[in-house]
């Protein structure tokens, strides 16, 4: 005689409404050595993009008009770095993919992540297909060759 293991009935229907969190899709992105570095509520590429530099904005704190990133970011915080800007010098407190140490985000104040307003993904650092390149990941050097960048 077969062993009953439960006699429990699996209910579902057809006509419920999809809940939000079960419609919230969330988007895996890597470093280009394949470590998993970042998972967003949203793509990436329907995020907004620093005019300074072309990095994708997160933002990490609600304010009166617009609402927090969900995220997580694997990346290991490092010593800050110093850029000079026009018109000035910003204080970049890096974040690194914790495999080959690539530098793949960025914030304007010290770590833990999502201390200040905003995060900054850096420009052709992450990809959302494991083991690929990004497309842009080498666009700055394209343009150098190039002439076009200063």
């Amino acid at each position: 005689m077969p062993k009953v293991i439960s006699r429990s009935a699996v209910s579902s229907s057809t006509d419920a409404q999809p809940t939000p969190s079960s419609t919230a899709a969330l988007r895996v992105y890597y470093c280009i050595c394949g470590e998993f570095i970042l998972v967003i509520d949203k793509s990436l590429s329907t995020l907004p993009r620093r005019p300074t530099d072309g990095a994708i904005v997160i933002r990490c704190q609600d304010t009166e008009d617009a609402k927090a990133r969900i995220f997580k970011l694997n990346a290991t915080p490092r010593d800050p770095v110093l850029i000079e800007r026009q018109g000035g010098h910003e204080k970049q407190y890096r974040f690194h993919c914790p495999r080959c140490a690539l530098p793949v985000a960025y914030q304007s104040t010290p770590p833990p992540v999502k201390s200040g307003p905003f995060l900054y993904v850096l420009k052709g650092a992450l990809s959302q297909i494991q083991g690929q390149v990004p497309s842009d990941a080498f666009e700055d050097e394209k343009l150098l060759a190039e002439g076009n960048l200063a």
